[in-house]
């Protein structure tokens, strides 16, 4: 008994001798020798090694070290492989322009290979040497998919047409994949827009955001309250899963203590929504601008002069209610060196080509002069309440006299001093054209706007911290901006320049805002 116990105890020790071996399967070792690092490989994107050691998962730079052992990578054979999952808008139509132009870009040849309706990849070789660098694999799936292969490890990119969770972001910190809300880890590569449509032969032109809440709720049912003829509304919509779906529920519906009427017929692709649409004269459906097909999209109306088309300078400065920026979001880890590349790219101009040709809106800046400003200023005027008064109007105008607005626009999430969005991405994106001195402008003076709830004197002075907020977050990411050549300036007018009533949610979201105007 004793020697079957002892061989048996033996062998045991053996196995957990292997165990622990094949465990520890790297040994990292600093090229004077003075360090020494074994355990678990955990990845390599090119340059780094992730190991799990006795201290830790550590990040060690690759250059610094020689690697032995069985899980060692063949670093002359090696290719990034990146894991793209989320938003079929953002997988069919964008990332293929942006990736087949960041292939022309950086030197690659490009190859797409489908796997299935569902998934399919790009092959980026060298061209000089056919020498595969990268294969990224796209997930064609949801917004609500997409988070969850990137919180699960699945994914390196989840592309999205909403905004992360607060759920989202503490699966996140917990699973150690950093916090999804900072900027540094998520960025707006484009802009599409949720549109209200209808058929060519309906003689409906516009409809305001209440009116659109009713209709879809079923308050509002027939066509001749909508100024049409006598007929029936037939509801269209995308399915539940839409993303799209989510900014108008969330934007205009529910704010307004109402929910999506029964009758709306569904449908599961925006080409299917738009022709059933485009067929019937008594339908009218919510569509994307970057695919309205055959349908008519109706002009956004409101009162105290609200007045807004889904047009691109409407988009970029989030005067259209219903903007929807498309994001990706990043795990709090280093891509591989081919993503980083690919991430700044999407930031690039000719990135912004990319967009344009995919047919969503681009971030490009652009530059309206105050001339072409005459029917907001109009408006202004007519709105003005008994605490704005014509000195101030004057002040606006002299101010504003010569100057044209850009269309990066900051509003801020529920009436806080928080930015939103694609606020926060248009501080980079401000913050770079500061850096590389493609503003073309002597001055840039960050005006202020309110809402008209409260009072008009304390209104301007929120309004003007708002402003000189704004500029902070500028001035703190230019940080090579040579602030010699264009002069950063604040004021703040509250009040004084409505966009829309303030009776509605999305009217104040409308009015709060941080304007750039340059000369």
């Amino acid at each position: 008994m004793i020697s079957i116990r002892t061989a048996f105890a033996a062998v045991l020790f053996h196995l957990i001798l292997a165990a622990s071996a094949s465990a520890q399967d790297v040994t990292l070792t600093s090229r004077d020798g003075s360090v020494e690092i074994a355990g678990t490989l955990l990845g390599y994107d090119g340059e780094f090694y992730r190991v799990d050691s006795d201290y830790g998962v550590l990040t060690v730079d690759g250059t610094g070290v020689l690697c032995a052992g069985p899980g060692c990578p063949d670093l002359a054979a090696f290719v990034a492989n990146i894991a793209v999952s989320g938003a079929g808008t953002i997988a069919n139509q964008l990332m293929p322009s942006l990736l087949e132009a960041f292939a022309r870009h950086q030197g690659y040849t490009a190859q797409r290979l489908v796997t299935s309706d569902a998934e399919f990849s790009y092959v980026l070789n060298e061209s000089d040497t056919g020498r595969t660098a990268a294969r990224f694999t796209i997930r064609v799936t949801t917004s609500d998919e997409g988070f969850a292969d990137l919180l699960s490890d699945e994914a390196d990119i989840a592309m999205s047409l909403r905004e992360v969770l607060p759920e989202e972001v503490t699966r996140g910190i917990e699973a150690g994949l950093g916090r999804l809300s900072s900027p540094a880890q998520n960025r707006v590569v484009a802009l599409d827009a949720l549109v209200p449509v209808v058929s060519p032969r309906n003689s409906v032109l516009e409809i305001s955001p209440e009116e659109l809440s009713q209709v879809f709720s079923g308050e509002i049912s027939n066509w001749q309250e909508l100024g049409g003829i006598d007929a029936p509304i037939v509801l269209h919509a995308p399915d539940q899963k839409s993303s799209i779906l989510n900014v108008f529920l969330e934007t205009i519906v529910l704010p307004a203590g109402r929910h999506l009427s029964a009758n709306v017929q569904r449908h599961r692709t925006n080409s299917e929504l738009v022709d059933a649409v485009a067929r019937d004269p008594f339908a009218v459906g919510l569509s994307t601008l970057s695919g309205p097909g055959n349908a008519r999209a109706l002009t956004l109306t409101g009162g105290c002069g609200f007045r807004s088309g889904a047009v691109p300078e409407a988009l970029k400065s989030e005067d259209y209610p219903l903007t929807a920026p498309l994001f990706l979001y990043l795990k709090g880890r280093r891509l591989p060196a081919v993503g980083r590349e690919f991430m700044r790219f999407t930031q690039s101009p000719a990135a912004q080509i990319a967009v344009l040709r995919a047919g969503f809106v681009d971030q490009g800046i652009a530059r309206t002069p105050v001339r072409r400003q005459g029917e907001r200023l109009a408006n202004a005027i007519r709105n003005a309440g008994p605490e704005i008064g014509l000195t101030e109007l004057k002040r606006l105008v002299a101010a504003l006299d010569g100057s044209r607005r850009l269309s990066v626009t900051f509003r801020f999430d529920d009436g806080a001093s928080t930015l939103d969005a694609q606020s926060r991405s248009n501080v980079i994106l401000l913050a770079r054209a500061l850096e590389t001195g493609t503003i073309g402008a002597n001055e840039l003076t960050f005006v202020g706007f309110s809402d008209g709830l409260g009072a008009a004197g304390a209104n301007k002075r929120l309004s003007r911290q708002r402003a000189a907020s704004v500029r902070q977050a500028v001035l703190q990411e230019a940080t090579t901006a040579d602030l010699g050549r264009t002069s950063l300036t604040v004021d703040g007018f509250g009040e004084a320049m409505p966009m829309a009533c303030d009776d509605t949610e999305w009217g104040r979201q409308v009015n709060r805002r941080v304007e750039i105007w340059s000369r």
